[in-house]
């Protein structure tokens, strides 16, 4: 079946792939519409999107994150109409942000969370979805003169997407994503990204971030998924820690561009990882 190009990231996410597609393709199977393709940190999405699989398994921690697929796949026209009434405007940007403060948060409904995150995102500034260590958002206002808050053609085409293939949606953690996977399955792992710098540390859009326990828990669990015969493919950043964790398997250095550093110098070209377990 031919690929839909307006199947695209509706969100921008902390470390998107969209501008290391070529790369991230030059190293997956030839053949990789023909296995299960999982993805236990789906973000935005856009690997998922440029391959458009037939049977996927996708997953994130990030529940607000993963009720907005779940809303577009299930409630896309009571999303859209929601988008519609949000307000580009300073004085209610800060109103939306400051909902999950509220007690009452958990009983805002799933079409409201999920326009709600959409709307942030668009608005806020950078476009950078971040949490503070209360799990609360605290992205400031962005003041673009006219954010694409409704983009209703990629939405439709998303939800068309995940409703005409086979596409289970989880949130939680990524190890029991992968604790039954078969030799059926392909891996493309994109966890938080170990800090070349402490200034470059970023893992807001998880709380609580990530640590190097955490990254030596994923590269156990990547040393499971060799033995099952498993393939999987990883990206990270190119630190000293990550190229030694994995350093039995297919390493290769890619260029990417990235904008969030709290160092402004630092921000621009970077080396990142792209980690395989076979040829």
């Amino acid at each position: 079946m031919a690929k839909n190009k307006l199947v695209t990231p509706f969100v921008k996410w902390v470390g998107g792939k969209r501008q290391l597609m070529n790369s991230i393709m030059e190293v997956m199977p030839k053949n990789i519409r023909n296995y299960t393709y999982v993805e236990p940190f789906i973000g935005g999405g856009a690997v998922l999107f440029h391959i458009q699989p037939k049977n996927a398994i996708i997953n994130d921690f990030n529940t607000e994150l993963i009720n907005v697929y779940n809303v577009v796949k299930e409630n896309l026209d009571e999303l859209i109409i929601d988008l519609k009434k949000h307000k580009n405007e300073s004085e209610y940007f800060y109103h939306i942000r400051s909902l999950d403060r509220s007690e009452d948060f958990a009983r805002i409904g799933k079409i409201q969370r999920a326009s709600r995150l959409i709307y942030l995102n668009k608005t806020c500034y950078n476009g950078l979805y971040r949490v503070n260590n209360a799990g609360e958002f605290n992205s400031p206002f962005g003041r673009y003169k006219n954010p694409n808050i409704v983009n209703e053609p990629a939405l439709r085409a998303v939800s068309s997407y995940l409703n005409s293939n086979n596409v289970h949606i989880f949130s939680g953690d990524y190890y029991d994503i992968l604790k039954d996977l078969d030799r059926n399955s392909f891996v493309y792992l994109d966890p938080p990204y170990h800090p070349i710098s402490e200034s470059s540390n970023f893992t807001g859009y998880i709380q609580g971030g990530w640590n190097i326990f955490d990254q030596a828990r994923l590269r156990e669990a990547c040393d499971e998924l060799t033995k099952r015969g498993v393939k999987f493919l990883l990206s990270n950043s190119a630190s000293g820690f990550i190229k030694d964790q994995y350093r039995n398997y297919n390493i290769i250095t890619v260029k990417a561009i990235r904008s969030i550093n709290v160092d402004t110098t630092k921000r621009g070209e970077v080396d990142e990882l792209l980690i395989r377990n076979y040829e």
